[in-house]
């Protein structure tokens, strides 16, 4: 058990968002995937707590100090208490229901964890209307720039910053201070702990080597139809059932993202599989043997990459309520992303070029979905109108001028 005592932090948007959230409930759940900055997050935040206490649950020793949990609890309901890797004690959502439900006052636990489906499962089943989810993502787009505040911040070193969040990924040991090469061996290193130590922790019952295999065949196939039929024969898997294990297991542990079709009632042959794509993008490069902007820029994954890159910063700032999906036909109709918000509903083309076009297709997807407004993704420096009313956009520049107004 610690009482925290905390310094040195690197700006988090979601740092607002929990502070409000315990002040309006009894718990709050920060879910994340490993070494994202979740302990730090919670240190930072713990700092307006008086007496804060952190347990870290993957040591013996917290883990002892909760033997008797409602009596721990009971003792100190005036502080806040912060548990690390809630998901290595599962039983402990059985007993904050009832001391929540005894002594209901807001801020009263933040829980940290890290594999999603097991933790939803878990606490959702014992803390329905008790506690409150946060999913805290890699570095995004709108964070970067509070990590050069004190340097200045103008459109050209943006641009260079972008850049090199797209390279290294947004994880904060990869991202902050390092040269291309100690990033790339950091990915590395947190790719081999992840397969022969934190994997293994979570449940998965498979060699890391099989376990691997099939992390690097996903990133060859980032950004594209899944068909667990034929991943399973790639692999010399049995069945597909193996495949979507393995899939699922990625998906609980944020490491991928399936992103399903937009379906409608329209009588067009749509493409019903879902996409996958690996949600850091420096993850994604170190499993490809990725390690620098010219390796990047001349892979035949780079326009991929890019693709998922802008889905993954657009997903972690929607706001609540919205939902993403992509748009395929048959025939060749297709937007790369649709988001529908209320009576919102966005078509969206990515593209890797500083001056993009789009395919027939793209004009056909937007009256199909009757989109209400059309976007271009792309690395340009400034917007500017298209055509027919579509708009030419950065990401940075979407996520601040269309995602905040949703």
């Amino acid at each position: 058990m610690e009482i925290l005592n905390t310094s040195h932090w690197v700006p988090r948007r979601l740092e607002a968002v929990v502070l409000d959230r315990l002040k309006a409930m009894p718990a709050v759940a920060i879910i994340g995937p490993r070494q994202v900055g979740k302990t730090s997050l919670a240190r930072k935040i713990a700092k307006n707590y008086s007496g804060a206490i952190f347990l870290d649950l993957e040591t013996i020793k917290d883990r002892q100090v909760l033997g008797e949990p409602e009596l721990f609890f009971s003792a100190h309901r005036q502080r806040l208490i912060i548990m690390d890797e809630v998901q290595m004690m599962p039983e402990i959502f059985q007993a904050l229901r009832p001391e929540i439900d005894n002594h209901r006052t807001s801020g009263r636990f933040l829980i940290l964890g890290s594999a999603t489906g097991k933790l939803l499962k878990q606490s959702s089943e014992s803390l329905a209307g008790r506690v409150s989810y946060v999913e805290l993502s890699p570095f995004l787009v709108n964070e970067i720039n509070l990590l050069d505040q004190d340097q200045g911040w103008d459109s050209g070193n943006e641009l260079f910053e972008i850049q090199q969040l797209w390279l290294k990924g947004g994880y904060p040991g990869s991202y902050i201070d390092t040269s291309d090469e100690i990033s790339y061996s950091w990915r590395a290193d947190l790719i081999k702990t992840l397969l022969q130590r934190d994997f293994p922790s979570l449940g998965i019952q498979t060699a890391s080597e099989s376990l691997s295999r099939f992390w690097r065949m996903l990133a060859n196939l980032h950004s594209q139809l899944l068909n667990s039929s034929m991943l399973a024969r790639s692999l010399g898997y049995g069945s597909p059932k193996t495949t979507d294990h393995y899939l699922d297991f990625f998906v609980d542990t944020m490491m991928v993202r399936r992103l399903q079709p937009y379906l409608t009632n329209l009588p067009k042959r749509l493409v019903k599989s879902p996409k996958i794509y690996l949600r850091d993008s420096g993850i994604l490069h170190a499993l490809l043997n990725i390690e620098s902007i010219q390796d990047l820029q001349g892979h035949p994954i780079v326009g991929a990459s890019w693709e998922g890159f802008v889905i993954e910063q657009i997903a972690c700032n929607l706001p609540i309520g919205a939902q993403i999906s992509f748009y395929r036909t048959q025939v060749g109709s297709e937007l790369d992303l649709v988001i529908e918000k209320g009576r919102h509903r966005l078509g969206i083309e990515i593209k890797f070029s500083m001056s993009p076009k789009v395919s027939r297709g793209f004009w056909q997807a937007l009256k199909d979905i009757e989109a209400s407004a059309a976007y271009i993704i792309a690395p340009v420096p400034m917007q500017y109108s298209y055509k027919e009313n579509v708009q030419v956009m950065s990401v940075q520049d979407f996520i601040r001028d269309v995602v905040a107004l949703l």
